[in-house]
């Protein structure tokens, strides 16, 4: 039998982020060799993602950034079961580094991040197994999204409940901060109105006809006073055409109209914790 030493243990457990008697009897089982006691941790994480695939995991955190060139930036969502978990330091410190290795390697999907290398002997998805055996607690990424272009600036909610991106023409710091804190706080569904679907657009028109119905408008106006609604639905949705929250004299446009000439926002992506 293998000699199992305090200080073998403490080495496994900085490896794995494990419990101290797990990582004992995962040494002991193993009989001292490292590489099978972190296989037979996954193991266990493995069951108990297996056994918890059912769970709710509606906390988390969710992490935006940026290049250092602000040329490119990703948002990453990382749920959990519990706030308590969501609130360690440890969970936000994996869900930082998961979203270091989504920047490094910018893969195009959600199913892409999840088979790139987290570290050296994993990747992302086995690290998150393992993490779901140390936690005993269903942990999973279910967002991703990417954005690139002549200037992206990153916006994160208190709490890391919601994280946000834009991409503006030309560099302007204050100023992308500033949106990304408006589709933060004010969840537009679109950049603008040719970004909202056909549906929302037909829905819309439906509800404001509806209305006008029901306020005794005659029947051959109608669509035209849905029309005029759906102008009002524009101005509550869509980023560009939203009041500034800094300033509701003027549109998220004309903001930045006003930092610079020519300054727009081409894109914007959004995750947020339900």
């Amino acid at each position: 039998m293998a000699n199992i030493t305090a200080a073998d243990v403490n080495k496994l457990r900085k490896q794995t982020g494990a419990g101290m008697m797990d990582c004992k009897k995962a040494l002991v089982e193993a009989e001292g060799d490292f590489d099978t006691a972190i296989d037979l941790l996954r193991k266990k994480g493995q069951k108990v993602a297996a056994k918890r695939a059912d769970r709710d995991a509606s906390e988390g955190a969710v992490i935006a950034m940026t290049s250092e060139d602000n040329t490119k930036g990703i948002v990453v969502m990382v749920n959990c079961e519990t706030d308590f978990v969501a609130k360690n330091e440890s969970f936000v410190t994996l869900a930082k580094r998961i979203a270091e290795v989504a920047l490094n390697n910018f893969p195009a999907d959600l199913e892409g991040l999840k088979a790139v290398a987290f570290d050296d002997s994993m990747t992302i998805e086995e690290k998150l197994t393992e993490q779901t055996g140390v936690v005993g607690e269903k942990i999973g990424v279910t967002g991703y999204e990417t954005t690139e272009g002549a200037f992206v600036a990153s916006y994160i909610h208190m709490g890391n409940k919601i994280g946000t991106l834009v991409t503006l023409t030309d560099e302007a710091a204050e100023a992308g901060r500033d949106v990304a804190m408006q589709a933060a706080a004010m969840n537009p569904i679109a950049l603008n109105k040719d970004g909202v679907s056909a549906e929302a657009v037909a829905r819309e028109i439906e509800v404001g006809k509806e209305q006008a119905r029901e306020e005794g408008k005659p029947e051959a106006m109608l669509e035209k006073i849905a029309l005029g609604k759906l102008g009002k639905f524009y101005k509550e949705n869509t980023l560009e055409e939203q009041a500034f929250i800094k300033d509701s004299k003027m549109s998220v446009s004309k903001y930045l109209e006003s930092v610079k000439g020519g300054l727009k926002v081409v894109d914007f992506k959004r995750l947020a914790l339900s």
